[in-house]
């Protein structure tokens, strides 16, 4: 039977991080807060710059918005408590942080992934009906993907985590991983955990499927309409739209899919850690990072910004 909420509260969890290394905690406490710098500087950065600019006022824009400030969310989850335990000795998270901590970052993930579907839409309707785009990329579409996209991730979240409320956990656990994810919460109960694992994998697989099942056909049918057009500017033009969402997409669907593959034993564990520092670290970083340097409307905007404020002083 599970411990009252009462209980429960006051159960304590070490995340033991990269505690094995104690010989890099300070290398690394340098490289993760840089990363989070750049994360916060990248993600908000691109939010106002898309603001301030009328001419990306777009689709495209409307979505990278909001991409932009679920990257900055969710790696402000994860980020400031593992920067803190690469500095503390003791290393504690209580229940209703763990809870937390493990409710915003699946929200914030699995939004990410439907934003990421939404987008490869924008884009192939962009390419293929460039005719029909604006009628089609309403604000009303526009606005229900993304609040879709948000209440699924919420929806989600809350199951899996009100699923994992009704186990029991000993007083005190050690949380190999570098934040409270599922899984390791799962293989700490003393509870039955199957229902929850069998949950977690439904509830993964269809997120994983039905957005793939958006992202590689849109994909296929740019790939076929670039193929076919006769203009060299033309197809540099729509593959330089659709390249950094590639990218993208390629840098989170291929980090998790490489988790998913890696065995669960005591030697691969080094091994998902670093893989997890990178989708819910680096990441992030990265996706501001890509999509400023290949796009030219975002890097003309920053110049004409920063060219502003050198003149006026």
């Amino acid at each position: 039977m599970a411990l009252p909420d009462r209980n429960k509260s006051g159960i304590t969890f070490i995340v033991l991080g990269f505690s094995g290394v104690p010989e890099m905690q300070a290398l690394l406490f340098v490289l993760f807060l840089s990363v989070y710098t750049v994360t916060v500087v990248g993600n908000i950065g691109m939010i106002a710059v898309i603001k301030v600019k009328p001419r990306l006022h777009t689709p495209m824009y409307f979505f990278l918005g909001h991409l932009s400030f679920v990257d900055f969310c969710y790696s402000s989850t994860i980020a400031p408590k593992m920067l803190a335990n690469l500095v503390l000795k003791d290393k504690p998270i209580s229940f209703t942080e763990c809870i937390m901590q493990l409710i915003f970052f699946g929200i914030f993930v699995i939004t990410e992934a439907f934003l990421l579907a939404s987008m490869a839409y924008d884009h192939f309707v962009a390419i293929c009906d460039p005719l029909h785009y604006t009628a089609t990329m309403s604000l009303k579409l526009c606005l229900t993907l993304v609040l879709g996209s948000y209440s699924w991730g919420v929806a989600c979240s809350l199951i899996l985590t009100c699923s994992t409320l009704q186990l029991s956990f000993p007083g005190s656990n050690k949380i190999d991983h570098i934040f409270c994810d599922i899984s390791s919460l799962l293989s700490l109960s003393s509870s039955d955990t199957h229902i929850n694992q069998l949950l977690l994998f439904i509830i993964s697989t269809f997120n994983a499927i039905s957005t793939l099942l958006v992202i590689l056909p849109s994909y296929a049918f740019i790939l076929v309409t670039i193929l076919k057009m006769r203009s060299a500017s033309g197809r540099r033009k729509a593959f330089s739209t659709c390249v950094s969402h590639l990218m993208a997409i390629a840098v989170f669907y291929g980090t998790i899919f490489f988790l998913y593959c890696v065995p669960n034993s005591e030697s691969s564990r080094h091994t998902f850690k670093v893989a997890s520092v990178f989708y819910s670290v680096v990441i992030p970083m990265l996706n501001p990072l890509i999509y400023s340097l290949r796009n030219k409307d975002v890097k003309n905007t920053v110049h004409n910004i920063m060219t502003c404020k050198m003149f006026s002083y």
